[in-house]
């Protein structure tokens, strides 16, 4: 082998041998910087609150199976990706709700237990009535940035329309999200009704809607349905 070969790899040698101990470095340190970053991405964090990625899509599941005794929930499941995508915006839009309040009316509280966690973990106050007439109470004592409704209570399948119509005599103007698996928008659709839908998934995305818009100044949108 020439010399001048010799010459040249001997000198390439010190950088060869830093590459190695680079790469040696990096792949034995790799899983503990992975462990330590990781966790944070997979939580949505803000003052106050700490709630993991998984956890809030396993909310968003319980929500799809809490159908026993209520009608406001989908009749058929939301999919895999539509709660990661709707968990993953969660994720970016947490500031946006917090401190958010939402008045929820259902004749059976207890079917929304899964996304009432989920707003409250989000630092948001989230206050149960069961009848129109608890609801305007409420909306009389507190502001509401937006008010979740079932359609059909206590045996009334319109309960709920009818609900915006005492809204509109009594003078008030709040958002409304219809969480109803009987809704049908081609009955037409009041004004203050932003959307209606039968998917837990959308309706965070509905929250999430009315919330970044209440921060940005634009409270009432045109109607939306899913």
């Amino acid at each position: 082998m020439p010399e001048s070969l010799w010459v040249e790899l001997a000198s390439a040698l010190p950088t060869l041998l830093w590459v190695v101990f680079a790469s040696v470095v990096f792949l034995s340190l790799r899983r503990p910087l992975l462990n330590r970053i990781v966790p944070h991405i997979a939580e949505i964090k803000g003052p106050g609150l700490e709630i993991t990625l998984k956890d809030a899509e396993q909310l968003i599941e319980k929500a799809d199976e809490d159908t026993t005794g209520g009608e406001s929930h989908s009749a058929e499941p939301d999919t895999v990706k539509q709660r990661r995508s709707a968990v993953n915006r969660l994720e970016h839009a947490a500031v946006y709700l917090r401190s958010g309040r939402i008045l929820w009316v259902d004749d059976i509280p207890s079917n929304n237990s899964a996304l009432t966690r989920l707003f409250t973990e989000m630092d948001m106050r989230v206050d149960q009535a069961t009848t129109t007439g608890e609801a305007l109470e409420l909306l009389y004592r507190y502001s509401y940035d937006l008010v979740i409704s079932d359609i059909e209570r206590h045996g009334d399948p319109g309960a709920g329309i009818d609900m915006v119509r005492e809204f509109h005599r009594a003078g008030i103007r709040v958002p409304v999200i219809y969480h109803a698996a009987k809704f049908d928008p081609r009955l037409g659709v009041d004004p203050m009704v932003f959307a209606g839908t039968n998917s837990p998934s959308h309706v965070l995305n509905y929250v999430i809607d009315i919330m970044e818009r209440r921060r940005l100044g634009d409270a009432m949108l045109p109607f939306h349905n899913r």
